[in-house]
């Protein structure tokens, strides 16, 4: 399946959306509408840093395991999500693109590795419905970081 990409400028620097980014746990904090149950464990911040969450999307729950697996400050960072019993491997990646100014704007690719096949079957439906959360993260992520700066 080919990737969901957004993005999101927000009027904050990038060294400081990195550190926000960066601790797993804030993630809860803008993506609480699609994903619940946050349980941490691992170091706080960087790779190795690992959450267990319940996905809530389209009506279904899912448990999803995530992992930071690169980060690389302050332009990047790759997390790997495995879910649907193992079936479905994916990388969520934050790039970071200094904006002029103090802003930054902040690219979200997920990208599957390999899926079940209902959800390759379905994949322009998974596809939208994953734009449409990813995006209501993303701005929400900039009204927190906005707001607190």
């Amino acid at each position: 399946m080919r990737p969901v990409v957004v993005h999101v400028d927000v009027d904050r620097p990038r060294e400081e959306v990195y550190d926000f980014l960066d601790v797993l746990a804030a993630h809860e904090e803008f993506t609480d509408h699609m994903l619940r149950e946050w349980e941490c464990s691992g170091p706080s911040r960087g790779v190795g840093a690992k959450a267990q969450v319940t996905a809530v999307v389209a009506g279904r729950r899912e448990g999803v395991a995530i992992e930071v697996v690169e980060a690389k400050r302050p332009l990047k960072i790759v997390e790997r999500n495995t879910g649907a019993g193992g079936r479905r491997v994916a990388h969520g990646t934050y790039l970071l693109q200094e904006l002029a100014g103090s802003g930054t704007r902040v690219f979200f690719e997920y990208a599957w590795r390999t899926a079940p096949a209902s959800e390759r079957l379905a994949a322009p439906v998974t596809r939208w419905l994953l734009r449409r959360a990813n995006t209501r993260a993303l701005r929400r992520l900039a009204g927190l970081l906005e707001s607190h700066g």
